[in-house]
């Protein structure tokens, strides 16, 4: 199985905290800093799933997530993305462009391997 995960995170607690959670599992992470990074990362990797927060300041995530899954091979790719709580309408939108899950900063934190386990998993029955 394909354990190549995506990661459009540029905030190094975050970013340290998916690493020490998902490396001792076999994940391989694949750093993504910018909105142009993730889709051409997600062109030479083919990710299994992709991690992304919707409140980097040096990335649009938004369109980041247009500009994955305008391809066809990622229409179904299953997308973690973590926002502040209070932003509805983050959450909204970012529902809207095919993000799977979307969690609180704080329960991405607390959660962050058994989302992604949970996601994957989902993912790999439905296939």
């Amino acid at each position: 199985m394909n354990k190549a995960i995506l990661v459009a995170v540029n905030d190094i607690f975050f970013y340290t905290k998916i690493r020490d959670a998902l490396l001792p599992q076999g994940y391989v992470l694949e750093r993504a800093r910018t909105q142009d990074e993730v889709s051409a990362t997600a062109e030479r990797i083919h990710p299994c799933a992709m991690i992304i927060n919707m409140n980097d300041e040096k990335l649009d995530a938004f369109k980041a997530l247009e500009q994955v899954k305008t391809h066809a091979q990622f229409k179904t790719l299953p997308v973690l993305a973590f926002a502040n709580h209070e932003e509805v309408d983050t959450w909204k939108r970012a529902k809207e462009l095919g993000v799977t899950k979307i969690v609180s900063r704080n329960e991405f934190s607390s959660r962050t391997r058994d989302l992604v386990e949970e996601l994957v998993d989902n993912h790999v029955v439905k296939s």
